[in-house]
């Protein structure tokens, strides 16, 4: 055969296998081609899954607020479920509240007053103690209120749930919320010209600081502060603005009865420090934005719906529970003494407070006409009484003997005694407290044992930490 026919064969032999190889990558490369547009599509629908699901369960953190997580249960609590990130606005299960137009009405009417000349009040911490009391006050003298309440797992949620829906019952909302949401505030100011602010929201318990110091500083800090912003800088006009300081401000103090002209730079506790930061805080934004603000030291407030882990509503469950309570004594051997206060008598001394508070003088430019009202006022009793005298009027009321374990008092932030001097409530908004500590105990008894179903004189029911269903029980007189 020629060469050159050889040859001719040969190149085309070499075409085929060429033209096969390529052929044979065309293939692989359109596979590799269509593996990655499945990965991708599979990577895109994952995303998309892990999105939703972080929608869900991390709102707050997607729309870029800080909010709190839900503080650790006293340790007289028992276990509950825990919320972190809460979203701030329709969150919990039983809010039925959105963004929309329908939330905006809803929050309206509630914040509309029902009589000429009332106020408008947004109250902070309005499922707690004092705020719930505080705002059915409000309401049943025809001003207007909207709450907010995180709901955190401090103690028992159920309890604050149960103190929601009477306010519902009477008109008046509150949104599950959390107080470092500068949108949800900002939002709410701007939907309502509130006339006033009654700022209640904050963690509470002196011993419970030392396991959950962040805890403090956010929602006492931060949380005060992202609600002094709000209201300088985001409504018109500015509110004024009325908020929970503390006894505990006086902290190493020895100087009786305590008076606001005291000292208060020895705080003995961080939840004390934190109080009396706040105290700073509002000067600095009276000064700066004029807004008028008055702070309340409240001693020992107690009473219906109480706090489960206050000391007199502690030692209720477990009088009945047959469970031992401690009591502290000082080093010297003296028993602690508190100026316990009545809830209707703080009540009256919030709304008095409120009513005398005085107009702010800034705007939302920045720009203030003035100076404004900063004042500040302590809310008690006047008249300290040995924790042991508590204890046995708990007794009595409760047709049971205590288990008393009397140690020494701990350095762990309680002091041995308060005493208020409330001369300067007196003078500026008539507060005169008028309930004697026998006459309060038996009212929050009264309230105990029909909100726990509990038998005080047969011996046969005790508390187990959790509650049936029940009916709302009325608070007390004042509201």
């Amino acid at each position: 055969m020629p060469a050159g026919v050889v040859d001719a064969a040969a190149k085309g032999v070499k075409l085929e296998r060429h033209a096969v190889l390529l052929r044979r990558a065309a293939g692989a490369k359109h596979l590799v081609s269509a593996s990655s547009h499945l990965l991708f599509r599979a990577t895109v629908l994952a995303t998309l899954a892990l999105v939703v699901l972080f929608a869900v369960h991390y709102p707050s953190l997607l729309s870029h607020s800080f909010t709190l997580s839900a503080a650790p249960a006293s340790p007289s609590s028992t276990p509950r479920s825990r919320h972190s990130h809460r979203s701030l606005l329709g969150s919990g299960a039983s809010s039925s509240y959105g963004r929309g137009a329908a939330w905006e009405r809803e929050v309206r009417r509630s914040a509309t007053p029902r009589r000429d000349g009332a106020l408008s009040v947004l109250v902070t911490g309005a499922a707690g103690f004092v705020g719930a009391h505080c705002s059915l006050a409000l309401r049943a003298r025809g001003d207007g209120v909207v709450g907010l309440d995180n709901f955190n797992a401090y103690y028992d949620p159920s309890l604050k749930r149960a103190r929601q829906r009477l306010l519902a019952s009477r008109g008046v909302v509150v949104l599950d919320a959390d107080i470092n949401d500068a949108a949800l505030l900002e939002r709410l100011l701007s939907a309502v010209p509130f006339t006033h602010v009654l700022h209640l929201a904050a963690q509470a318990g002196v011993r419970h600081a030392m396991r959950a110091p962040q805890a403090y500083v956010a929602s006492n800090v931060a949380g005060l502060v992202a609600l002094f912003e709000a209201a300088a800088r985001h409504a018109d006009p500015q509110p004024a603005v009325v908020w929970a300081s503390s006894s505990s401000v006086y902290g190493l103090n020895t100087e009786a009865p305590f008076s606001e002209d005291h000292r208060t730079d020895r705080p003995a506790s961080l939840y004390a420090a934190t109080k009396k930061a706040g105290e700073a805080i509002a000067h600095s934004y009276n000064h700066i934005y004029g807004l008028s603000i008055t702070g309340l030291r409240f001693f020992t407030v107690y009473g219906p719906w109480g706090r489960p882990d206050m000391a007199y509503f502690s030692f209720a469950r477990s009088i009945v529970a047959g469970e031992p309570i401690t009591l502290f004594r000082t080093a010297d051997g003296a028993d602690a003494r508190r100026d316990f206060t009545y809830i209707d008598d703080v009540v009256r001394g919030c709304l008095g407070a409120l009513d005398t508070a005085g107009k702010s003088t800034g705007s939302k430019s920045g720009k203030k006409s003035g100076p404004a009202p900063l004042r500040v006022y302590n809310l008690g009793n006047t008249s300290p009484v040995p924790v042991t005298r508590m204890v046995a009027i708990l007794e009595k009321l409760l047709g049971k003997k205590a288990h008393k374990r009397v140690v020494t008092m701990p350095s762990n932030g309680d002091v041995p005694f308060t005493h208020a001097n409330v001369s300067h409530a007196a003078r500026d908004f008539g507060y005169r407290p008028a309930t004697s500590l026998e006459d309060g105990l038996r009212h929050f008894v009264d309230w105990f044992v029909r909100y726990y179903k509990v038998n005080v004189r047969g011996g046969g029911n005790v508390l187990a930490g959790k509650t049936a269903k029940r009916k709302s029980m009325p608070m007390s007189a004042a509201s």
